[in-house]
């Protein structure tokens, strides 16, 4: 299945959410979807799962439009927001079974519907716990799974892993590499870009609204290091259903050109990543930095070779304990760093 984004344009007042983006990915890949905080992100996926409309432009699953058929569009898309609500009544097996009523499944498809989504999930020993009692890593595999109940063709993910310890995300993260196996189309937003690293086929980055750069990690490396990209196919006419604002105005600017930006790992014994990662954030050349698990430091450091080597040094000289220093090929991070310029609407 072939998800397309044409031309999207959401306003709220004065405000323009998002700005005439386009993009597209196919079944079976993971794309990331990156971008400064008020970037639009929120306001694109809702619209892609048909719980808010477009002031101009639309989504297409293999050609159906979200605008005019909604329902259709809801059979093959699942949605998981980057929160559960906490029902004080209500047990994860209510939970789950209300969505596959609401789905249309009946008697032994339903049953089995549910029984399949637990196991896949691991939610057996939480069958009849309330939702207010869970942990919030609990909570976002009860939210993959109301996802997953009527076994959607796309997956639609807001900041999955955000407020998940290292071994949920880990959890998270496998559980998708099997969902994109069965070649499901999964398009998820995050903050932790090292995550999206090592799980992602590519990525698409906005800022203000406006799309900067969408493709595989391959095609982003190529519009980073200056190779010229092919121009992009004229969308083609969109069925009308009701009069919108056309403000999709000129074509977003080229990305700026950002200082450059290296990319490191630093392997430090298990639970002694965390004091690596507060000292490089002390250092003004510093970027960003994420860990990965409890024994990994993921960071981006402004600046030269030389540079980096004496960020990287202070560490040391503080007397941390690193096991390896890897300078890394460039990751979604540098390529986020080089792309963006962390302005918000």
């Amino acid at each position: 299945m072939k998800t397309e984004v044409r031309n999207l344009t959401r306003v709220f007042g004065k405000t323009v959410a998002v700005n005439d983006i386009s993009f597209s990915f196919e079944d079976g890949n993971i794309f990331g979807f990156i971008g400064p905080n008020g970037a639009g992100k929120t306001t694109t996926i809702r619209i892609m799962a048909t719980l808010d409309l477009a002031t101009s432009g639309d989504v297409f699953y293999d050609g159906v439009s979200a605008t005019l058929y909604p329902e259709a569009v809801r059979r093959v898309v699942g949605y998981m927001p980057d929160s559960l609500p906490g029902y004080k009544d209500i047990q994860v097996w209510e939970y789950l079974d209300f969505f596959a009523r609401s789905f249309g499944l009946k008697g032994a498809e339903r049953t089995r519907a549910l029984d399949d989504i637990v196991e896949f999930t691991n939610l057996g020993e939480l069958r009849n716990k309330f939702l207010y009692a869970l942990s919030k890593g609990m909570k976002q595999r009860v939210s993959l799974a109301r996802a997953l109940i009527h076994n959607p063709k796309v997956l639609i993910m807001d900041e999955p892993a955000a407020g998940l310890d290292p071994r949920a995300r880990h959890e998270l993260r496998t559980l998708l590499k099997i969902l994109a196996d069965q070649k499901k189309a999964i398009f998820l937003s995050s903050h932790i870009l090292s995550e999206l690293q090592d799980i992602c086929d590519g990525a698409v980055i906005i800022e203000q609204g406006k799309l900067l750069s969408a493709g595989t990690l391959n095609e982003l490396l190529a519009q980073v290091n200056g190779a010229p990209m092919p121009p992009p196919a004229p969308a083609p006419a969109q069925p009308q259903s009701g009069e919108t604002a056309d403000l999709s105005g000129a074509a977003a600017p080229p990305p700026p050109v950002m200082p450059k930006g290296v990319s490191i790992t630093l392997k430090t014994p298990r639970g002694e990543a965390e004091p690596v990662r507060l000292k490089l954030l002390e250092h003004p050349l510093t970027r960003s930095v994420d860990l990965f698990d409890d024994d990994e430091v993921h960071a981006v450091i402004e600046g030269t070779d030389a540079e980096v080597s004496r960020v990287v040094g202070t560490v040391f000289a503080a007397g941390l304990t690193v096991l390896s220093f890897t300078r890394n090929q460039m990751g979604l991070e540098e390529l986020f760093m080089k792309i963006t310029q962390g302005k918000v609407q």
